[in-house]
């Protein structure tokens, strides 16, 4: 039994990995697996929330961050939050969810795509960071806008 039981769990890198809401039980195996932060994208209220789940990170000793992202209108205020999380807590390694991994997979995407230093040192071409949201899931209309919205924004940077 290990983290790549938690629904979805995709890993990107040794710092950096992505998944559905990891279970009360499943919990431990992100501090288990050597991560020091979580960043929850899911709303409070999303399925199989865990009500105390920032206590819960930091009773195994990992740092806890919510940015809840609306699933029907992700904006790029969130992703600018994201960004910003991500950024401060580069030297950590960070374990990034939602309630599928469906926000998680295209917000990890965004900051792979946005982040230049980030594939040089990865010799990561942005096509590698596409397939692997595509492992997980295809985005619907929304998430489509929402990601060419986003890449326009980062272009823009």
């Amino acid at each position: 039994m290990g983290i790549e039981q938690i629904v979805n769990y995709l890993e990107i890198s040794d710092g950096l990995a992505c998944a559905g809401q990891p279970s009360r039980e499943e919990y431990p195996l992100i501090r288990e697996a050597g991560f020091d932060l979580v960043i929850n994208l899911a709303m409070p209220d999303s399925p199989d929330a865990i009500p105390d789940e920032a206590e819960l990170a930091h009773s195994l000793g990992l740092g806890y961050l919510a940015i809840p992202v609306v699933w029907e209108h992700p904006t790029l205020a969130d992703l600018t939050n994201f960004f910003e999380a991500m950024d401060q807590h580069r030297a950590q390694r960070i374990f990034v969810h939602c309630v599928l991994n469906l926000r998680a997979s295209v917000f990890v995407y965004l900051h792979r795509v946005a982040r230049y230093e980030y594939r040089v040192a990865r010799h990561e071409p942005q096509g590698a960071a596409w397939e692997d949201v595509l492992r997980i899931w295809t985005p619907d209309q929304t998430w489509t806008d929402f990601i060419t919205l986003a890449v326009k924004d980062i272009a823009r940077r």
